[in-house]
């Protein structure tokens, strides 16, 4: 007996794999997504009523005849059929499987049939307990066992003689629980797979939709920001060109001109610690803050910053500071007075030898330090003479190699230029610098301001 099982058990599960090869390209198939939703519409239920009832069909066909009784899968159709699309297909497929289990006969046809239809129909009602979702492996495979021990059971009670059905159930019990519950197993790994993958799918179709809409959100910040900065006007005597290039959309770098009365003008480059939104918010605060107090002392630097800082120390609550170089450029005089709250020291390129002059730190950066003090310097200015300011981003940029463009290859570009006007020398800088770094990325938001003295 034992070699009569296992060779039934391998003829069961020979046309398992048939089964499941048919059910793996349905699986695949583009209508089923709207089986796995739960609400798969009529055509497709009668479409799967056709497939599974075919199925069980062939497992009739493919199965074993053994004294008036028939070793088979032919529960395996109606029970998918069920579990995926509910108690209607899972009936029509079982009533498939079973009509064509009337027409073969044997002593056992009626308790078949009748288990055949059976698990179609518990199929699904499980589909309905579970909401209208797969049940998921391990459900699906207890069902299957529980469905072929009823079924033995429908042949002791439906299938006289005893003894003959005894015989018969001893035999191919373990066959067909096996074998269907392995294509059931099989099946709903498939099955699972597929919901995770579409899972998976739909976690990344919703990442990349919060992104783009991320991204326009970051552009019209951008657009924005951008806006914030000024166009830049030339006084009397003078030429000024500014450009920044921020790291991300927004950034914490900026400039600005504020025009005070005798036609005095107001330059301000500056670099908001850390990058991103929360840099770029507190830049637009110190911005505002900082034209403001400018406009309390138009001809007092000093105190100008010294106030700004004063109120962005006690409205910064995040630890954010700013450094920031301010002067006041007069055309009159071609004089520039300044401070330079802890910024990169702004480099003045003297026309008459070439030398550089550093226009150093005349104060901590603004809201680091409530009760900062602030002093300024005054420069005279000489025809030709060319004055850089600029944000760390340009001497902190760093090529592949992690090389650093550095203050040295700066100076070397303002000597070999500065016969140029102020916006070919702002060009001519941002473009050695793109050279320096190749496609390396930028790291840091870039700010350049120059003034040329005519």
């Amino acid at each position: 007996m034992a070699t009569t099982i296992l060779s039934s058990l391998l003829v069961l599960l020979q046309t398992m794999c048939v089964v499941i090869v048919v059910a793996y390209f349905l699986a695949r198939s583009r209508f089923f997504p709207a089986v796995l939703d739960g609400h798969p519409p009529l055509k497709i239920q009668c479409l799967m009523v056709l497939i599974f009832g075919a199925l069980s069909v062939y497992g009739t066909i493919a199965g074993i005849e053994f004294s008036g009784a028939i070793i088979n899968i032919r529960d395996l159709g109606p029970m998918l059929a069920g579990l995926l699309c509910g108690p209607y297909v899972g009936l029509g497929a079982g009533l498939i499987g079973a009509a064509y289990r009337l027409t073969v006969g044997g002593f056992t046809v009626y308790a078949c049939a009748l288990a055949t239809v059976l698990a179609g129909l518990f199929g699904g009602l499980i589909w309905f307990l579970k909401k209208r979702k797969f049940a998921g492996i391990t459900i699906a495979v207890i069902f299957a066992v529980a469905m072929e021990c009823l079924h033995m059971l429908f042949v002791l009670l439906l299938c006289p003689p005893f003894e003959k059905a005894l015989a018969v159930v001893e035999l191919i019990s373990i066959p067909m629980i096996v074998a269907n519950a392995a294509g059931i197993f099989v099946f709903s790994f498939i099955v699972g797979e597929i919901e995770a993958e579409r899972a998976m799918q739909k976690e990344r179709d919703t990442l990349r939709t919060e992104m783009e809409r991320k991204d326009a959100e970051l552009s019209i910040a951008s657009g924005i920001q951008q806006s914030f900065l000024p166009e830049i006007v030339s006084a009397a005597g003078f030429e000024i060109a500014a450009k920044s290039v921020m790291a991300r959309e927004v950034g914490g770098d900026f400039f600005d001109v504020i025009h005070h009365p005798d036609n005095q003008l107001g330059l301000i480059i500056a670099d908001v610690s850390g990058k991103g939104i929360p840099a770029a918010l507190f830049m637009a605060e110190s911005q505002i803050v900082v034209r403001i107090t400018a406009s309390w002392y138009p001809e007092n630097p000093r105190d100008s910053i010294r106030s700004a800082n004063t109120i962005l120390t006690a409205e910064s609550t995040s630890g954010r500071f700013v450094t920031l170089f301010y002067g006041v450029l007069d055309p009159q005089g071609r004089t520039f007075t300044y401070v330079n709250a802890g910024h990169v020291p702004p480099l003045l390129c003297h026309a008459a030898d070439g030398t550089f002059e550093e226009l150093e730190a005349t104060g901590i950066a603004i809201g680091a330090m409530a009760d900062a003090d602030y002093t300024c310097k005054s420069r005279n200015l000489s025809q030709g003479d060319v004055l850089v300011l600029y944000t760390g981003g340009i001497t902190d940029a760093e090529n592949a190699r992690l090389e650093m463009f550095g203050e040295e290859h700066l100076r070397a570009v303002i000597t070999r230029d500065r016969g140029m006007d102020s916006k070919v020398i702002v060009s001519k800088i941002l473009e050695e610098v793109r050279d320096f770094c190749g496609d390396y990325p930028q790291s840091d938001d870039i700010t350049l301001m120059v003034i040329k003295v005519k």
